[in-house]
């Protein structure tokens, strides 16, 4: 399921862009790096042959889950999982989700915390100086997410540098280590300054993300760190891909607020101006830690927040992290060329529902349809409908 398999462009156009690349980026690209490359249309049009230029229309499909977790409740499920002689295995926590991850084109997470190096003690390292714990996951996680069919991860949040320089550097080596693209987070200027797109069927996507705080003080190299103190700073990145070829413009966002159904004031006012600034097609949020509408914003569809993909809250008599924080959504987002130019976005949100004890990560209404579930579960699934239907009428 990696780019340049079904998921990249077709045959005759993934050899135009090597000859692009070839002629204009001097060295030869590894065959990992050809994802991470964005090529705007015109010009590989222009590679192509005059027949090969009456394409068919093009289209593909994107799945982004929610904040990814590794507490307590999270590491006992994947070392329960795990063969003997290893740490963790986190696939089959995931697994109930897997066939829906691994059939977008585009599959994208969102590691909300830094990942350790291999055998790295892993946990709670401290308090943050603004409240919260400094945490680390298991490198486990990255092979995890992998084979739960992810292609793409986001890391700029909250906790990015809860473990400084060295925990931004060790969660994308796990992610390079595992063949999962990123962005959001850097360990050199250079690759801080792009590209930030993939090709998915011959479509040139711009992909980037953002966090609007910090549970700690901010690296002292900014560019580490994709900060968005401001609509501009994203606005003026969104205009720089554009005129670099992108077609599609995705933006990930974690946001501040947390536990609230509805998005502030606040938020709506910076994605309300964000959309009218800038030409954006998908923004999807994160950090409230429970699921928020899905609505169309100046043209751009809004998932303003998708919950969580995994965590450890939601325990029985928490008194903070509630039973809503057990719950997520899949953003699936079909984006089809139109005969006139540009493209079409059709979504989808699609619950997804961690179970208490193992942590085990469900789609909630297609698991429900199976007659011969445990009734624990169906009880906990029912209750997760219960509790996201009134936020987001169309779950699928």
């Amino acid at each position: 399921m990696a780019f340049g398999s079904n998921r990249s462009a077709t045959g005759a156009l993934t050899a135009a862009l090597l000859a692009l690349l070839v002629a204009t980026a001097g060295p030869p690209a590894r065959a990992d790096q050809l994802g991470s490359i964005v090529i705007g249309p015109a010009a590989a049009d222009a590679a192509l042959a005059p027949a090969q230029r009456l394409r068919p229309l093009r289209s593909f499909t994107v799945v982004a889950g929610g904040d990814i977790l590794t507490e307590n409740a999270v590491l006992a499920a994947g070392a329960a999982a795990a063969a003997p002689g290893t740490r963790y295995d986190f696939a089959p926590v995931f697994a109930p989700v897997a066939p829906l991850v691994a059939a977008a084109d585009l599959a994208i997470c969102h590691m909300e915390i830094p990942i350790g190096r291999a055998g790295e003690r892993v946990g709670v390292y401290g308090r943050s100086p603004f409240g919260g714990n400094l945490l680390l996951a298991p490198f486990e996680l990255a092979a995890g997410l992998r084979a739960t069919g992810f292609d793409r991860c986001t890391t700029a949040s909250n906790h990015s540098n809860d473990l400084g320089p060295v925990g931004i550097d060790s969660t994308l080596d796990a992610f390079d280590a595992a063949g999962i693209s990123h962005t959001g987070t850097a360990r050199t200027v250079e690759a801080a300054a792009g590209p930030h797109g993939v090709v998915v069927n011959g479509v040139a996507v711009a992909h980037r993300s953002y966090t609007r705080y910090s549970n700690t003080n901010r690296p002292a190299e900014p560019w580490r760190l994709d900060f968005a103190g401001s609509v501009e700073r994203i606005a003026a990145d969104v205009d720089a891909a554009r005129a670099g070829g992108a077609e599609v413009v995705i933006v990930s966002l974690h946001i501040s607020r947390e536990l609230d159904s509805q998005p502030s004031a606040a938020d709506r006012a910076f994605v309300t101006e964000l959309t009218a600034r800038a030409p954006i097609d998908l923004i999807v949020e994160h950090g409230p830690h429970v699921i928020q509408p899905v609505e169309q914003v100046n043209g751009a569809w809004v998932f303003w927040s998708v919950g969580n993909f995994v965590s450890g809250m939601g325990q029985p008599g928490a008194t903070r992290y509630g039973p809503p924080t057990l719950d997520g959504l899949l953003a699936e987002v079909r984006f089809e060329e139109q005969p006139g130019g540009g493209f079409r976005a059709t979504p989808r949100a699609v619950l997804i529902c961690n179970e208490i004890a193992d942590r085990t990560v469900y789609p909630a209404l297609a698991t429900l349809a199976q007659p011969t579930i445990p009734a624990t579960l169906r009880r906990q699934l029912d209750a997760c409908v219960a509790r996201s239907r009134p936020v987001v009428p169309t779950l699928e």
